[in-house]
């Protein structure tokens, strides 16, 4: 257990110095300047010692003796300053490159989220993604700087530190060699506490993160419900078991750090009574004694550093140990994009051959889908909701994969194409619109980032949005906030399709985009959507059929199967599941 633990913080510590080694010449330099930061630290104590066997052996030499003594002391100030020197390079370098090592780690981590697919998504909680990203990165960042600005240059002290009090005294340094053993074992029993405190405190920081991510983004539903108090005991709960961890994390660190320090006086007390033993004796000058517990004083605070360094390790392998955990996870789509093809036009004709779907194993959600949709075709998905729709629709711009079956466009079998290069062709307006913060320019310009202001005005017309944007006083440099507060739902969903219209796919998909807007804005926004399904390969979900009697194919869903297919007057006469469906206007669950 302890051997397979070991193997696994050494791969986390080989994970984190691989982003370290871009970097290498400054890390070098950096621990080039700890190094001389750390011989100077020890050097000042000889030359101390130099100053007061000067003073105690030739303070009857007169000018030969004063020349002697101003000579040690302008030693001590030059050594004073090159310390101050290597100091700021130690810090400045170091924390250079654990800076830029993280960012490099932070822009990995983001790049990797965008690439996995949505299942990742729906399997993880937002808050815990967030915390990851965030808190963990964070904690990482700075135990990584703590570890190595203030902790490595300690260890070189340390040593150097030891080495000169053997010199000085060996039989002195033994009491405190003696008790290094006992500091180790106290290090050693909090390791393994402190690094399952460290996880359980980042486990909790998250689930605080989820619920306040849930319960603000849905701050209209709780509202709605009076459900103030409850979402707050919630909150509270979760909070309070956050606390609790962190107390837990506290309490070890607050143990740790005086017993050491209890230990290491123990040592202190027995050398200064064997040090004025081994001067009675003859066997030392005053002046090595002082120099001894100078430097005693002086390795002291390098040794309680090293007793944090513990703790600070347990942080950096638990931050570590989640951020690598997203890292490693696998997109199900992702893969070597060597010898995928690369869609430079597309005719858009779509096609489902036999395809199933489960998101999970024992849960088919599309069973045995045939359909084929030929460029610039409409094609109408119905179905009571949960039917299989969205799904359908999903596996276009392969957002997965199917479980059976191949979805093909233009012939070529999805998995065999650049994912990048396949959605460039597609356009979502989806039923929820998503806005960005940021001006209404720069939200349709999201479509086409290269688009200059006389194309975006123009998709702003096409949708039917350009007079109530010139209706603000800032027109398009109107700024809306998180997911397009300040608009409504019409004017959203207006400034979504110009988004799409921008893009100019060759396919697009429009899940629900009119079912929550009034009859007004579904009027301006079904007139906007009918300019945008022009000459293209169409699928349109939609609860209100009415919108969708024009389509060339209608496909009836149920149950994650094909019920039937048709043109409207085709299923009228059929007199089967749709025409049911139209003549109520509403999608029935066959299950009640």
């Amino acid at each position: 257990m302890d051997s397979a633990k070991g193997n696994n913080e050494f791969e986390i510590l080989k994970r984190v110095f691989k982003y370290l080694l871009p970097y290498k010449g400054r890390l070098a330099g950096g621990v080039i300047s700890m190094l001389v930061h750390a011989f100077l630290t020890v050097f000042f104590v000889k030359v101390f010692q130099d100053l007061l066997e000067t003073i105690i052996s030739d303070i009857d030499m007169g000018r030969e003796g004063m020349i002697q003594l101003s000579l040690v002391a302008g030693m001590m100030i030059l050594v004073y300053f090159l310390k101050g020197v290597s100091y700021y390079g130690k810090t400045y370098l170091v924390s250079y490159v654990s800076q830029r090592s993280i960012k490099d780690m932070r822009d990995d981590l983001y790049s990797h989220l965008h690439n996995l697919s949505l299942s990742f998504y729906s399997k993880n909680k937002t808050g815990d993604i967030l915390s990851r990203v965030t808190n963990d990165v964070q904690n990482l960042e700075s135990s990584m700087i703590k570890t190595t600005v203030g902790s490595v240059d300690k260890v070189f002290t340390l040593i150097g530190g030891i080495i000169y009090l053997v010199y000085l005294n060996y039989r002195l340094t033994i009491f405190l060699i003696i008790i290094l053993p006992f500091i180790t074992y106290v290090i050693t029993k909090f390791n393994y506490k402190l690094k399952k405190v460290s996880r359980r405190v980042q486990i909790k920081i998250a689930d605080v993160s989820d619920v306040l991510q849930e319960t603000l983004s849905a701050v209209r539903v709780v509202k709605s419900f009076g459900r103030e108090e409850y979402e707050f005991e919630r909150f509270s709960s979760e909070n309070q078991a956050n606390f609790r961890a962190k107390m837990k994390k506290t309490q070890y660190g607050a143990i740790l750090t005086p017993l050491v320090e209890f230990l290491a006086a123990i040592s202190f007390t027995a050398i200064l009574w064997y040090g004025g033993y081994e001067v009675m004796q003859g066997r030392m000058t005053a002046s090595e004694l002082i120099a001894f517990f100078t430097l005693l004083l002086t390795i002291s605070e390098p040794l309680r550093s090293i007793t944090k360094l513990s703790k600070r390790l347990q942080q950096l392998f638990a931050s570590a140990e989640r951020v690598f955990e997203i890292m490693d996870t696998e997109s199900e789509l992702r893969e070597d994009d060597e010898n995928k093809i690369e869609l430079n036009d597309l005719e858009g004709e779509v096609v489902y051959d036999n395809v199933s779907f489960a998101y999970n194993e024992d849960e088919i959600v599309l069973q045995n889908i045939n359909l084929t949709a030929k460029p610039g075709e409409v094609v109408a998905l119905v179905g009571h909701s949960g039917a299989g729709k969205t799904t359908m629709v999903d596996l276009i711009p392969r957002f997965f994969d199917p479980i059976e079956g191949r979805m093909r466009v233009d012939g070529h079998d999805l998995r065999d194409l650049k994912i990048d290069s396949l959605r460039n062709f597609i356009g979502i307006v989806p039923q929820e619109t998503i806005l960005f913060s940021g001006s209404l320019r720069d939200n349709i310009a999201y479509g086409d980032l290269n688009a200059d202001e006389k194309a975006i005005q123009k998709a702003a017309k096409a949708a039917n949005a350009h007079q109530f944007i010139m209706g603000f006083p800032d027109g398009y440099d109107t700024v809306v906030g998180e997911r397009g507060v300040g608009l409504s739902g019409g004017q959203k969903q207006r400034i979504s399709i110009a988004r799409a219209i921008l893009k100019n796919p060759k396919i697009l998909i429009l899940d629900e985009a009119t079912s929550s807007l009034d009859s007004e804005s579904e009027a301006l926004v079904q007139e906007a959507l009918e300019h945008l399904m022009k000459n293209r390969t169409t699928f349109i979900i939609a609860h209100r059929l009415s919108t969708i009697r024009n389509a060339d194919k209608i496909v009836v869903v149920e149950q994650g199967e094909i019920m039937e297919m048709g043109n409207h007057q085709e299923l009228i006469k059929k007199q089967g599941k749709y025409a049911s469906l139209y003549q109520g206007q509403f999608i029935e669950d066959p299950n009640a």
